[in-house]
């Protein structure tokens, strides 16, 4: 064993350390540690968590890739998609897509003796992805669509049925207008009603059946408005959408999860900015109390130093032995961190302790992502750069005089 790392762990374990200085020492550079460990991983868990959270949660309501006809552009009124150059079989063969549903969209009105909601009337087909819905559902379940006739259920979110005063089985009038043409009206029964926590979604989307859509903006049977394309993994989006452009059609477009909604994309992007600047303050704190834990050290041990370098041990090793000492007394710091991060982590995912408003924050509970290598690399991380950065300092090792250091007291 060479000798820094010998002698280092020798004075980390000797006896001497609990009736000096170095037992306060020692604590305050481990509270640290373990301070910085706990903050950056609740930071890091929740921060990613919530990132992904919410994008699942804008995919798995309108899909991870959306096809449109370029004719509909930024309209919730859905033009008819074009089949020229659509290679669907192609796009649904691609070994990260998990399934693709049709719809159509229109706009309309909800209204009754109570109140009115402006909407969009969202028209699902027979392959409508109702387990993928299910964690939207409050209350009820989808409309059962088999595209043969009309089906007058509709699912509607929790904000329209608060605004209209409904509840499940109750009825509501739809009127849907086209230009230069009377007023379309349609009676509805409500089967269900979920709640996604997005806003955007809450306040207009109701789940109903394609014919009607097809029927008020004088489709074909067999057309469709929009093809939503759900990924295996909501993190392959970007990855992914490049393959799937090529196989769309000219006629068509593309378009992300994360672009459908572009406020909440940039609300988004802010938690990259607060992880990274909340890691570098604690990693700033951390190595402060680092640092001065080895100049403490230094000075305290000030006769061992000089002992040393009498016996010819070289600067070198004695500054290498000081630095290993110090990196283990953060051993402990870092191993009650992660243990105590990782507890209230486990708490907050299994039993969503912390709650949080949805109008601000798109999501009803602080979400929780364990990333195995984030936590990995939060520790590692804070070791080495800790390492690195007590080398300047431990020079001061060098200008100790072994005649003045054995005579100090």
């Amino acid at each position: 064993m060479k000798f820094p790392l010998y002698f280092s762990r020798k004075i980390a374990f000797s006896k001497d350390n609990k009736n000096n200085l170095s037992r306060v020492i020692i604590f305050i550079g481990r509270l640290s540690v373990a301070l910085g460990i706990i903050v950056s991983l609740i930071t890091v868990s929740t921060g990613f968590g919530s990132k992904k959270a919410i994008k699942e949660r804008l995919a798995d309501f309108s899909g991870h890739i959306t096809i449109k006809s370029t004719k509909s552009n930024s309209s919730y009124n859905t033009s008819v998609l074009d089949n020229q150059g659509l290679q669907l079989q192609k796009i649904k063969e691609l070994p990260d897509v998990a399934s693709v549903q049709k719809y159509a969209t229109v706009t309309g009105i909800m209204r009754n003796e109570h109140n009115f909601a402006g909407i969009i009337f969202k028209g699902i087909g027979k392959d409508f992805d109702s387990l993928r819905f299910k964690k939207f559902l409050i209350e009820g379940r989808t409309p059962i669509v088999t595209e043969i006739g009309y089906n007058h259920g509709v699912t509607i979110s929790q904000k329209i049925a608060n605004d209209l005063h409904l509840k499940l089985k109750d009825s509501i009038v739809t009127i849907f207008s086209k230009v230069d043409q009377k007023p379309i009206y349609r009676k509805f029964e409500v089967v269900g009603i979920y709640k996604t926590d997005i806003k955007m979604i809450d306040e207009q989307f109701v789940i109903g059946g394609i014919n009607h859509v097809r029927k008020i903006q004088d489709m074909k049977p067999d057309e469709v408005g929009g093809i939503d394309i759900f990924l295996k993994n909501v993190n392959d989006i970007d990855k992914d959408y490049p393959e799937i452009e090529k196989l769309i059609g000219y006629k068509n477009y593309a378009e992300k999860a994360t672009e459908k909604f572009p406020q909440i994309t940039d609300w988004i992007s802010i938690y990259d900015t607060n992880i990274a600047l909340i890691i570098i303050i604690m990693l700033i704190v951390v190595i402060i109390n680092i640092i001065m834990v080895l100049l403490i050290l230094i000075i305290e041990r000030t006769n061992s130093i000089g002992l040393l370098k009498t016996l010819g041990a070289s600067n070198s090793q004695i500054r290498a032995t000081f630095i290993n000492y110090t990196l283990i007394i953060m051993i402990p710091g870092l191993l009650y961190g992660n243990a105590i991060g990782l507890g209230l982590i486990l708490i907050q995912k299994f039993f969503g302790v912390i709650k949080l408003n949805p109008e601000n924050y798109y999501v009803s509970t602080v979400p929780v992502d364990l990333n195995p290598i984030a936590i990995i690399s939060i520790s590692v991380g804070i070791l080495i750069i800790s390492g690195l950065a007590l080398i300047i300092p431990s020079y001061l090792i060098s200008k100790i005089s072994p005649v003045k250091a054995i005579k100090y007291n």
